[in-house]
């Protein structure tokens, strides 16, 4: 397995660690602070701080970027700002998701892009097919092993952040800032997975401790009321599953239409009709599936009754027959009732629908669908 650069700090937090996508992770840290919804409430209430270094970091420039990303990404990039963050698809010939992807502009030709840890490596060797196959000018840099990646996310993760910067907490949602700081080069992002404000930043591997320390500097983690502790890959789950979010191999993958997991706006079908424009990969299937009335499953919400909680790739079923099939599912910590995402068949995909889990064994559990996301942030937070 794969070390970030923040094993160490891991060690010192009794971070139990386990194999996540190849790499060394904590899901939960082993100090008297509770466990997992612990760490869930702690992000709610307050701050966290996570590792998120296993995340994929490519940086593309030259000539032909901007083309190639038009090519391969599912959201315009033509019309993207300099400083701009957008979240997007990357999708094969079929329309199903190679990955969901995070890009962020430095000029019209230098871009940074985001993957999921589990496809950096299949991404990167899409995209080498990609840039072969069109003859595209441009130089694709891998930094993942290289630099590290971490996020801080909750109501007052500006309060943390405030305290050495004062530029950062007024960056607008998916923008970013390069800073220098002391030795140190940071590009601090206002993006999440959390369902909560906050920021990511990438920094020179060789700089995490010396970063942490500021960041963690006159804070007590152990206190009851501390500004922010570190949280592991447990909460992290619980807290995008409240949120809505999708997790790849849950609730996207390449056997599953974009269309499907019903977020329209990560996909630009017409984007090849604008002037700058020009047609990706997977968007003529999209287009196809569009015209043939939609996918016939969409991904939805569902609330369960009682306490018992549903697991991956249980079915759903209406009136005793299966319509759809459970993707993630766990208690939620702040809204303390089992919850879960699910494909259902589209003609039930309505907030208000009452459906069933099976178990199995003749076992079912009662639910019904639910608007998405389960959990908004309040907005005075």
């Amino acid at each position: 397995m794969h070390q970030t650069p923040l094993a160490k700090f891991h060690e010192r937090n009794a971070g139990k660690i386990v194999d996540f996508a190849g790499w060394s992770m904590p899901i939960v840290y082993q100090r008297d602070w509770g466990g997992i919804h612990s760490e869930h409430h702690q992000v709610r209430r307050s701050g966290g701080i996570f590792d998120v270094s296993h995340m994929g970091r490519l940086r593309i420039g030259g000539r032909h970027s901007r083309r190639f990303l038009e090519k391969v990404f599912s959201r315009r990039v033509s019309d993207m700002q300099v400083g701009q963050c957008r979240y997007g698809m990357i999708l094969n010939e079929q329309g199903g998701v190679k990955d969901d992807v995070i890009i962020s502009k430095f000029d019209d030709d230098d871009y940074l892009m985001v993957v999921n840890g589990a496809n950096r490596e299949k991404v990167v060797a899409h995209f080498d097919e990609v840039i072969a196959a069109n003859e595209y000018v441009l130089k694709m840099d891998d930094q993942t092993m290289k630099t590290a990646m971490v996020a801080i996310q909750g109501p007052k993760a500006m309060d943390v952040i405030g305290r050495f910067s004062k530029e950062i907490p007024t960056l607008k949602r998916y923008r970013f800032t390069q800073k220098n700081y002391l030795v140190m080069k940071l590009i601090v992002s206002r993006t999440g997975y959390t369902g909560e404000d906050g920021i990511e930043v990438i920094l020179p591997a060789s700089m995490v401790d010396m970063g942490l320390k500021l960041v963690l500097k006159d804070i007590d983690v152990d206190a009851d009321d501390a500004l922010i502790r570190p949280a592991g890959l447990g909460a992290r789950d619980t807290l995008r599953l409240e949120a809505g979010m999708p997790l790849y191999g849950n609730e996207l993958g390449e056997d599953i239409s974009a269309m499907a997991a019903n977020m329209p706006f990560a996909l630009n079908i017409d984007k090849d009709e604008d002037e700058r424009g020009e047609a990706y990969i997977g968007m003529e299937a999209l287009k196809r599936t569009r015209d043939d009335g939609g996918p016939e499953r969409l991904l939805v919400g569902l609330t369960l009754e009682g306490k018992r909680t549903a697991r991956a790739h249980m079915g759903v079923l209406s009136d005793g027959a299966t319509v759809g099939e459970v993707t993630s599912a766990a208690l939620s910590p702040t809204l303390e009732k089992p919850i879960a995402m699910a494909y259902i068949d589209r003609a039930l995909s309505e907030p208000g629908t009452s459906v069933e889990i099976d178990c199995g064994n003749g076992r079912t559990i009662p639910g019904e669908v639910t608007a998405l996301p389960f959990y908004k942030a309040p907005k005075n937070a």
